[in-house]
């Protein structure tokens, strides 16, 4: 008797040594740890900076001469990441602090702008004609050992064609809440710029403020085995389909010329040889391999679980100029074992700003791309207990148990944020100047609407009714 006991033991743990061996997909803790903590420390200068309930005031001061430079770079190409020195100023709770000689660029692509005037025109002092444009602020760029709160850069963006001021925000807060580490911070912020020698100021209203997804963003999360492997910026075209290195490349831009690679490598130009021929050797593999062998070969390479959360979340948000349905805006990162961690980037055109497919809001998230010319999601969705995960974090996302996708919490936390932001959108560019239920006036579902509970235009409604259930 003890014998059979002592076989029945060893056994059962056999057996379930066995089914753990063959199911990759790693069980996730109860939903509500999903949802409420992230499954990573987050750094304290992510807290400052990075803090969704808070509204801290930014000033960013530049000589006339850096100012008439930076106007002068973008007539040259529109498209330059010249840096001008200027001083920085941060207002949060009462709490002032300074940093001389940091660095500003212009940022952006669509939403990449002239800050001021007509090309060709220097700094007007007594009638500027302002513009909302976006920037990158640098505090090392011109002393190597300055930080900000332990951080190298922060991304000021303006809310281009969003009169809600929140989709951006409400994307990477719903990336956090379900889960999805690799996805950037973000949060408010209000701006104002100032030429050294003018009466006033010009404040530039209500900004987004965006984590920059380079090596600082590597170190915030220690969940990374490694920060010490390639990270990659996705342009138009990656679609993961055609492995040839002659997609691959770093950007070089200068004040004549522009070249922008489909594959940005974002690490040292000495490892780049070796980073092609790993990224190449991806691509080949993720559209060779079929059946069992990629579903062992992506279960090794990637972190399926979070790679589901990734893309049903982008798919709620209604992210149509992505990797799958436009082979667009996001990063990814091979850590120093290898694993490939997809980063998602740009959720600006989301809620209901629509394009490039019928209707955002109700597309099939089966069917959200191109499955053909963008092999990663749909081979992943082929396996089915992939596409079992990936229903069910749908169905996660949009259950009123949950603080996540559902209509009455998604609304009470836009309301908040726009509650605090309100009495200070109007500013001195004149554009942007109210907080409107409205998405882009170029999309093609220009009836959505954020507010209200409407089956016919309310997004959070008609995104919900379109998640099958099985």
């Amino acid at each position: 008797m003890k014998k059979f006991f002592l076989f029945s033991i060893l056994l059962l743990l056999v057996t379930c040594r066995n089914q753990e061996e063959n199911n990759p997909i790693t069980p996730d803790p109860p939903l509500f740890q999903q949802a409420y903590q992230p499954p990573y420390f987050q750094t304290d200068s992510q807290k400052f900076i990075y803090d969704i309930d808070a509204l801290p005031e930014i000033t960013v001061e530049v000589s006339l001469v850096e100012w008439n430079k930076f106007l002068n770079y973008y007539d040259q190409n529109p498209n330059n990441e010249e840096y001008v020195a200027g001083k920085f100023t941060w207002v949060k709770n009462g709490t002032t602090e300074i940093l001389d000689n940091i660095g500003l660029r212009l940022k952006g692509n669509t939403s990449r702008r002239r800050p001021e005037g007509n090309p060709g025109e220097t700094h007007n002092a007594t009638n500027p004609d302002w513009h909302h444009a976006s920037f990158t602020v640098s505090f090392k760029k011109y002393n190597k050992s300055q930080l900000f709160h332990n951080s190298e850069k922060v991304v000021l963006k303006w809310f281009k064609d969003d009169a809600m001021y929140a989709r951006e925000v409400y994307s990477y807060d719903l990336f956090e809440k379900f889960g999805v580490w690799t996805a950037p911070q973000s949060s408010y912020c209000k701006l104002t710029i100032k030429v050294t020698g003018d009466n006033k100021a010009a404040y530039f209203g209500v900004y987004q403020l965006q984590e920059p997804v380079d090596d600082v963003y590597l170190a915030n999360r220690s969940t990374f085995f490694s920060t010490t492997g390639n990270l990659w910026k996705a342009n138009w075209g990656a679609s993961f389909k055609d492995a040839s290195t002659s997609n691959m490349g770093i950007e070089d831009v200068t004040l004549t010329y522009t070249n922008t690679p489909i594959y940005d490598y974002k690490g040292s130009k000495s490892n780049l040889e070796t980073a092609k021929t790993q990224l190449a050797d991806f691509i080949t593999n993720v559209n060779s391999k079929n059946g069992d062998d990629f579903k062992t070969y992506i279960s090794q390479k990637m972190d399926v679980n979070l790679f589901l959360k990734t893309y049903a979340v982008n798919v709620m948000v209604g992210m149509w100029d992505d990797y799958w349905n436009n082979s667009n805006n996001f990063y990814f990162y091979f850590d120093a074992a290898g694993k490939f961690y997809f980063i998602p980037y740009d959720y600006d055109n989301t809620l209901g700003t629509s394009l490039l497919m019928t209707d955002s809001g109700i597309q099939n998230p089966l069917t959200w791309g191109k499955s053909d010319q963008n092999p990663l999601v749909s081979k992943v969705l082929s396996i089915p207990e992939y596409k079992t995960q990936y229903v069910k974090y749908l169905n996660d996302l949009i259950d009123k148990k949950y603080d996540l996708f559902y209509l009455d919490y998604s609304q009470q936390r836009i309301q908040k944020w726009q509650n605090m932001i309100f009495a200070h959108v109007s500013n001195d560019t004149g554009e942007d100047m109210t907080i409107t239920d409205v998405p882009a006036s170029w999309g093609n579902c220009g009836f959505y609407r954020l507010r209200g509970n409407s089956s016919t235009d309310n997004y959070f409604v008609r995104k919900a009714a379109s998640i099958p259930k099985n």
